[in-house]
This record gives structure tokens, C-alpha cells and sequence, in this order.
């Protein structure tokens, strides 16, 4: 019994352990790619999955969106500016045995890609796309990496230009300029109100021209509002040159009457 009994507990101690290690919890979110004597057996999981100890290997892969941040570029645009760019590249792998068989480090390859294809697209863009059409750089950016990326498995979710950094002459250039068009555009709505303006004198000194009783009560309401002012001494004659036209033209009607009767 006792050469029985040392045969099962040789059996359990090496049993258990090979059978501890040839089961294998894959969560939801992660798949292994099985490899049989080096032969691809394909892609298992999630849950329970049985691999064959010594015999078997596998690689895990994550499912989830990876984010890549890609270091900062120096970049010259198209216009010969130099700045320095910054972006993050999010992706997720859809074919996990594309991204083990087809490539040996997705995640490097994708980093690295990402740098090459910002410095490209940025080179050919100007300064002005650069600053005010950034989506539109994102997107272009994007479909490019996806396309190359297809081929090992992998899906370009995003690409997102964090900040561009500007030289500092460019930064102080470009405050001039936005100085320099505040001032244009005070003086043209300046002068605008000045048209303006003088259009209603124009009309109003029409009006006056042919009542002139409207003129002599506007001189008045004027008086009426320096006069709100006790600080202030308003000297004026009693009667006005419009006052003196008024009353000619009061004369001339009544002269007129008289001469018609």
C-alpha cells in the first residue's frame, strides 16, 4: 500500500499544478490567441478556456480602447513655420489574431506610426488650418492611420491635437496682427457712426430749414437742459436770430393781410 500511496501523492503533486495551469478565466473584455506547437490554433475566449500545459502557448489581448500618447512633433508647416504639436491617438484591436501573427508589438507600431503620419499631414498644412481647422485635421489624420492599421487588425477610434505651440516671434507677431485689425474695425465702426450721424443732421436740418419755430423750440429745450446745471451761468439774448425771423415773418403776413383788404 505504502508504494500505492506514494505513486497517488506523486500524481496529485504534479497533476494538480498541470491542471491548476491549463485553466484559464478569460474576462469579457480579453482574448487569447493559442499557439499549438507553434501552429495558430485561433482566438478563444471570454470565460472558461482549457490550454494543454508544455504543449499549448498563448498571448493575451485586450479588447478595450487604448489610448496613445503621441510625444511632442517638431513639425514646419507648409508656410515654413516651425511649432511643436502634441497629440492622443485612441484605437482598439478588433482581430486579435491579425495584431499577434501580423505584427510584433501593435501597441509600439501603432505609437510610432501615429508620429509619422502627424508629422506628414501637419508639414502640409498651414499655420491658419492648423490653428482654425483642427477637426478637419483630426478626421484626415484618422482615416489615414485606420487605413494602415486594417491590415493588423486594429481600429482607429480618434485622433485628438491636444496644443500647438508657436514659436515666440510667431506669438508676438500674430498679437500685433490681432491688435493691429481690433484698431480697423474701432476706426471703420467710428467712422460708420459718423455717416450715420451726419445723415440724421442732414435730414434734421432740413426740418429746421422749414420750420423754423421747430428750431427756435429746440434752442430752447437746449437751454432748458444747461440750465439743469446750477453751476453754471447761461447768457443768451432775449431775442434770438430765430426769434427775429419769427417775428419778420409775422410782420410780412400781417403786412400782406392789410395790403389785401
Amino acid at each position: 500500500m505504502i508504494p500505492i500511496l506514494i505513486v497517488i501523492i506523486v500524481i496529485l503533486l504534479i497533476g494538480l499544478p498541470l491542471l491548476f495551469s491549463a485553466i484559464k478565466i478569460i474576462k469579457e473584455y480579453e482574448r487569447i490567441v493559442v499557439f499549438r506547437l507553434g501552429r495558430l490554433k485561433g482566438a478563444k475566449g471570454p470565460g472558461f478556456v482549457i490550454v494543454i500545459p508544455f504543449i499549448d502557448t498563448f498571448t493575451k489581448v485586450d479588447l478595450r480602447i487604448i489610448t496613445v500618447d503621441v510625444p511632442r512633433q517638431e513639425v514646419i508647416t507648409k508656410d515654413n513655420v516651425s511649432v511643436t504639436v502634441d497629440a492622443v491617438v485612441y484605437y482598439r484591436v478588433v482581430d486579435p489574431v491579425s495584431c499577434v501573427v501580423r505584427v510584433a508589438n501593435y501597441h509600439y507600431a501603432v505609437s510610432l506610426l501615429s508620429q509619422t503620419v502627424l508629422r506628414d499631414v501637419l508639414g502640409q498644412a498651414e499655420l491658419d488650418d492648423l490653428l482654425q481647422r483642427r477637426d478637419e485635421l483630426n478626421k484626415r489624420i484618422s482615416a489615414i492611420l485606420d487605413e494602415m492599421a486594417v491590415p493588423w487588425g486594429i481600429k482607429i477610434v480618434a485622433v485628438t491635437i491636444k496644443s500647438v505651440e508657436l514659436p515666440e516671434e510667431m506669438t508676438r507677431a500674430m498679437a500685433k496682427q490681432a491688435e493691429a485689425e481690433r484698431w480697423r474695425r474701432a476706426r471703420i465702426i467710428e467712422a460708420e457712426g459718423e455717416r450715420q450721424a451726419s445723415l440724421i443732421l442732414g435730414e434734421a436740418a432740413r426740418i429746421y430749414e422749414e420750420h423754423p419755430v421747430a428750431l427756435r423750440l429746440r434752442e430752447l429745450q437746449t437751454l432748458i437742459e444747461i440750465a439743469r446745471e446750477k453751476s453754471l451761468v447761461v447768457v443768451t439774448e432775449t431775442a434770438s436770430p430765430i426769434g427775429r425771423i419769427v417775428a419778420a415773418e409775422r410782420a410780412i403776413r400781417e403786412q400782406e393781410k392789410r395790403l389785401g383788404e
